[in-house]
């Protein structure tokens, strides 16, 4: 596709890259011209993308975080700014589901959906936001932080009642840290994708249960990956300088 957005000069941090978004934003972030930092528990994944990156002449670096855990989160930046210097983009990606009803489901699990998906997400965009700051991102106005929500934080369900909290919960942090960081030169806004087939998900979307989902969708099909490639792009970018606290739905219309 044609790059509509450079984010040539750009060092970019994504949280959850070992698959899925995650994945995918690494190598759309690195042909768009950033240097890449992919953060994940599963370290073997990051590496062998990290090395697809560089082989196709982009700069990209795995790291291991774990953004449950705050040390991990302090330890990731610190090696992708001994690599690339001070990280600008971040992208807080990284998510766990649970399914089942509420009364059935344990409350470890509930603990891993909410310390994945919310608190994970503010650790990883308060580190961000704290070295963009020191570094004087108040002048410079070039923090770009983007949270991934879900359409699951506007609706209502029968089996997802922790992850659907967890999505709603980032949308109010990310205006809140918005509000927080106005005057200081971070911008942060949440991108909520529909139903996209991702390893999250499984083989769900095969069974009969899956299949009847997708047909209550108005167009009867699943979102395309690259559907977010655009607003992922320009959140990121120089072009979204005025442009924070926004939460935009791009879902292909299964939401309506």
């Amino acid at each position: 596709m044609a790059i509509p957005f450079s984010l040539a000069g750009r060092t970019a941090l994504i949280a959850g890259a070992s698959s899925g978004l995650g994945a995918h934003f690494a190598e759309l972030f690195a042909e768009a011209g950033a240097n890449v930092v992919l953060g994940a528990r599963r370290t073997d994944r990051t590496a062998e993308l990290a090395g697809k990156i560089i082989d196709a002449g982009g700069r990209a670096l795995a790291v291991p975080l774990d953004v449950t855990d705050e040390a991990s989160v302090i330890a990731a930046y610190d090696m992708a700014e001994e690599k690339f210097g001070v990280v600008d983009t971040i992208i807080a990606n990284a998510g766990v589901s649970v399914t089942g009803r509420a009364t059935d489901v344990t409350h470890e699990a509930i603990r891993n959906v909410i310390g994945t998906n919310l608190v994970g997400v503010y650790l990883v965009a308060r580190e961000g936001a704290k070295r963009l700051i020191a570094n004087d991102s108040r002048a410079k106005e070039n923090g770009r932080i983007t949270i991934i929500g879900s359409i699951t934080s506007r609706l209502t369900g029968e089996s997802d009642s922790a992850y659907a909290a967890s999505k709603a919960g980032v949308t109010h942090l990310g205006r809140n840290l918005a509000r927080e960081w106005v005057r200081q030169g971070v911008n942060v806004n949440t991108v909520h994708p529909g139903y996209i087939d991702t390893e999250i998900q499984g083989d769900w979307y095969q069974t009969e249960g899956g299949k009847s989902k997708i047909a209550s969708f108005h167009r009867r099909r699943l979102q395309d990956m690259s559907s977010l490639d655009s607003m992922m792009l320009y959140f990121s970018s120089d072009a979204a300088k005025s442009v924070t606290g926004s939460d935009i739905v791009v879902d292909d219309g299964q939401s309506l």
